[in-house]
């Protein structure tokens, strides 16, 4: 979206805001969606982002426009939340883009992808960058339009019931995780996943699988893992700063007045912004809790990393050589996260280790 669009859209919410919602909603129409989210309600921090853009549409519109919230499971499992948008049985949903590399791995580039992009990055490209423009092409073809509504920030490695030291130990570990860091995982000779969010907890205490990676220490401690697992690994090279959608089905868009778009825009930016921000607030509280029940805190090796890197580079070779929606978001994304990285590599990189050095 153009940065022109968004102040008008921002300038509309300020205006709403300040009182002139009720004149405006006199004459507007009462509209009610159903949104689906891929979260548990216990999730409160990633599932609270649908809750963040409900509230405010219906602040906005002076409850005129509501969107009701669905917990993952009660309309549709947390991993088929695109679907029922897709075929109209919902208006909107909240998920990852990379819940459905199964359907075609061009998925991957709206959430994550490994070694990909951060946060700021992130945001950069699709509010600025043309990576709106790319994935809306692309998510067309399923029926739908898309918002980013939030990130986690680099997430952890993930849970491991043995240590991990090298390519080696990769070999038959099952584990749970999701997008493209699945097959590159895959490719060292683990046996990989994707097992919804509520479903984790259970599947590793069965045994069914070895390892499980979710979000970082705020939600992994709510989910229990540290009570199966105590080796807890990062970073997690496959989600470097995974970004959460809302995708709206393509007539249930075109339908609605343009003032309410323009409350759903603005309130998905407030999604977006405020996620990243409760993220960094709760997870370093989070982590020095886990660490004081005894979890280990584990860097992968750079073997392990390294081989990783060069797996998910042949992945992206070959993927593009086979598929031409594939090919042409990665080439575009690729050149845009090397400008970004000169960038980050001056200011932001050398005043963050010397920082590190000395606030501790």
């Amino acid at each position: 979206m153009e940065r022109r669009k968004f102040l008008q859209h921002a300038g509309l919410t300020g205006i709403l805001a300040a009182g002139a919602a009720p004149a405006i909603a006199q004459s507007a129409p009462t509209i009610k969606w159903r949104l689906t989210s891929s979260f548990p309600k216990s999730l409160d921090t990633i599932y609270g982002g649908a809750e963040v853009l409900s509230k405010r549409i219906a602040a906005i519109t002076g409850g005129k426009f509501q969107v009701q919230v669905f917990a993952a499971g009660e309309i549709a499992p947390g991993g088929q939340a695109l679907d029922v948008v897709q075929n109209g049985t919902v208006d909107v949903c909240h998920t990852c883009s990379y819940y459905y590399v199964g359907k075609d791995k061009t998925f991957g580039f709206g959430t994550a992808v490994p070694f990909g992009m951060n946060c700021r990055q992130m945001n950069a490209w699709i509010y600025y960058g043309g990576g709106q423009k790319l994935l809306d092409e692309f998510y067309s073809n399923y029926n739908v339009v898309s918002f980013v509504g939030g990130n986690t920030g680099t997430q952890m490695g993930g849970w491991f019931k043995k240590e991990v030291n090298t390519v080696a130990d990769c070999k038959g570990v099952k584990m749970r995780i999701a997008g493209l860091g699945g097959t590159v995982f895959s490719q060292l000779g683990m046996v990989t996943q994707f097992i919804a969010g509520g479903d984790i907890y259970p599947a590793l205490e069965k045994g069914t699988i070895d390892a499980a990676e979710w979000v970082g220490p705020y939600d992994d401690e709510k989910l229990g893992f540290h009570k199966i697992a105590k080796n807890y690994y990062f970073p997690g090279w496959w989600e470097p700063g995974p970004s959460i959608h809302f995708f709206v089905n393509k007539a249930a868009w075109a339908k609605l007045p343009k003032e309410y778009q323009a409350a759903f825009e603005a309130a998905a930016y407030e999604a977006n912004v405020t996620m990243m921000a409760e993220y960094d607030h709760k997870n370093p509280i989070a982590l020095r809790s886990l660490v004081q029940q005894g979890v280990k805190l584990k860097k992968f090796s750079d073997s392990i990393i390294e081989a990783a890197y060069k797996a998910a580079v042949q992945l992206y070779s070959d993927e593009s050589a086979k598929n031409p929606a594939f090919k042409k978001i990665y080439d575009e994304y690729l050149k845009y996260q090397k400008t970004q990285n000169q960038w980050f590599s001056v200011a932001e990189l050398r005043m963050d280790e010397f920082l590190q050095k000395h606030i501790k």
